[in-house]
């Protein structure tokens, strides 16, 4: 493995353990049984972006990387439809190409703000999404749901409106955090990192 890079020598590994005479407990893991490595290993991450320590997210954003590895991996072994971490990487490639076309090709844009209405536009046109709503994540933490559903609702013109009192006091709590995460977002302020900070600061991490 002397004369690889970094990135194919990890995949190599990960081919070992995942084959024959390799790791038994590599093996047995399927989509499902990753998923919550998946999400711990980009919390830890994100941890390791707030502690500002630049050598824990080098670790972190490795264990990141082993999670899409290993996922292409069990993906390689499917009988009818395989593919590979290449395939991963080709099509990201492609889809960065398609979605800078003030990079790749002779679109004009002014600014950081053009070039996000762009992508989203270039994005629902590749999924072909019409509803308002289609394509948000409903399984990511509420706070980053709400500030999800509330940029669909002012790209569309449209607000949010709920009808009559609330049902009881969790729906009222969840008013009020909604009603927050809009104030939020009218300053252009990411609500789940506002409260991530300030828990942050309470608790002293920070």
């Amino acid at each position: 493995m002397a004369d690889l890079t970094g990135l194919a020598r990890a995949v190599q590994i990960m081919d070992r353990l995942r084959s024959a005479g390799g790791c038994p407990w590599d093996a047995e893991q399927t989509h499902q049984s990753l998923k919550k490595y998946l999400l711990e290993e980009a919390y830890e991450a994100v941890d390791a972006i707030d502690s500002g320590d630049r050598d824990h997210l080098r670790e972190e954003l490795g264990d990141v990387l082993l999670q899409v590895l290993f996922h292409a991996r069990i993906a390689a072994e499917h009988s009818t439809d395989p593919w590979q971490v290449d395939d991963v990487a080709n099509e990201l490639a492609d889809k960065l190409v398609r979605r800078h076309p003030h990079v790749f090709a002779d679109v004009h844009v002014d600014g950081a703000d053009e070039v996000n209405a762009n992508w989203e536009t270039i994005k629902a046109s590749e999924k072909r999404r019409t509803g308002t709503y289609d394509g948000v994540v409903w399984a990511q933490p509420a706070l980053s749901l709400a500030a999800a559903v509330l940029r669909r609702a002012a790209r569309a013109g449209t607000g949010l409106e709920l009808d009559g009192p609330p049902e009881d006091a969790e729906e009222r709590i969840g008013r009020d955090l909604l009603q927050l995460a809009e104030q939020a977002s009218a300053v252009g302020v990411d609500p789940e990192l506002a409260l991530r900070r300030v828990v942050r600061k309470a608790a002293g991490a920070e």
